[in-house]
């Protein structure tokens, strides 16, 4: 895995500079105006997701590498993806980066936490020199400080970078398939039959979030915008800093499959999802 761990890290940062590049001030403090549609979508990705995966793991007792890649996928904070998705669905945008920014800065201290219990859930055992704070600080480095350097930026050239945020959006999609293009290229022999054993499980785990938050956000939330919204920050996971996490944990490719499968899955069923959205409205 030497391409993906060399690689991983540099794209999650820029990665994570585009995303602060189109983030400001206000996408942290709008929480305060609508408190209650946050807190729904937060709690549902937060803590909801990560026992549906759980859930999903001991269910269909899959193999330790396997169920850990798949808590990975579910620790995993929202990211560009799901704002693009939630705009093309007439969902609540701002709603969806104010989601993704806070839990994005909020995954230096869940994503471990998530991780290492998982970790210990299955029976793995992690070396000793790699600690929960440890994985913080490397995931401060590479999520938190490039989102407050974009902000920073955009503070300065804020009428520039307004004009160019769809392409900085296109560019850290761009980055996202050359990661899992090293992958494929690097593990070509293996990846099958590892996507074969990841798929069903990162299917029905999709599935389930896109329904269940949706449902969940319809009992709770404002208005069809918010469900939207929030259905679409559940099910749309970011897939780099996944795999940043799992190269930074484990040797193994098979760990980093189930976040490949779901950053493949997740576009088709979005889109799905999205297209029945619109007919029923």
């Amino acid at each position: 895995m030497e391409i993906v761990t060399k690689i991983a890290p540099i794209v999650l940062a820029l990665i994570m500079l585009g995303l602060g590049l189109g983030l400001s001030v206000k996408d942290f403090t709008r929480v305060l105006t609508s408190p209650k549609d946050f807190l729904v979508g937060f709690f549902s990705q937060m803590l909801i997701l990560p026992l549906v995966a759980l859930g999903v793991a001991l269910t269909l007792n899959l193999s330790t590498p396997i169920a850990i890649g798949l808590m990975i996928i579910a620790a995993a904070p929202g990211g560009v993806t799901s704002n693009v998705m939630t705009k093309f669905a007439h969902g609540d945008v701002a709603l969806s980066i104010s989601l993704t920014a806070v839990t994005s800065l909020v995954s230096i201290i869940s994503v471990p936490l998530i991780v290492i219990n998982s970790a210990n859930i299955f029976g793995v055992q992690i070396a000793k020199e790699i600690s929960m704070v440890g994985i913080a600080i490397k995931m401060l480095l590479v999520v938190t400080v490039p989102v407050i350097i974009g902000m920073i930026i955009r503070g300065f050239f804020e009428n520039f970078i307004s004009s160019k945020i769809n392409l900085i959006n296109k560019l850290t999609g761009y980055l996202f398939v050359i990661v899992f293009i090293a992958i494929w290229i690097e593990e070509k022999d293996n990846i099958f039959t590892y996507i074969t054993e990841a798929g069903l499980a990162v299917l029905i785990l999709n599935l389930i979030m896109l329904t269940l938050a949706f449902l969940i956000a319809k009992m709770f939330v404002s208005g069809v915008s918010q469900q939207k919204c929030i259905a679409l920050e559940c099910g749309l996971q970011n897939g780099t800093l996944a795999v940043f996490v799992a190269t930074l944990i484990f040797d193994e490719i098979s760990y980093i499959i189930p976040t490949g499968a779901y950053a493949l899955i997740m576009y088709i069923t979005g889109f799905i999802f999205i297209y029945i959205l619109r007919k029923t409205n």
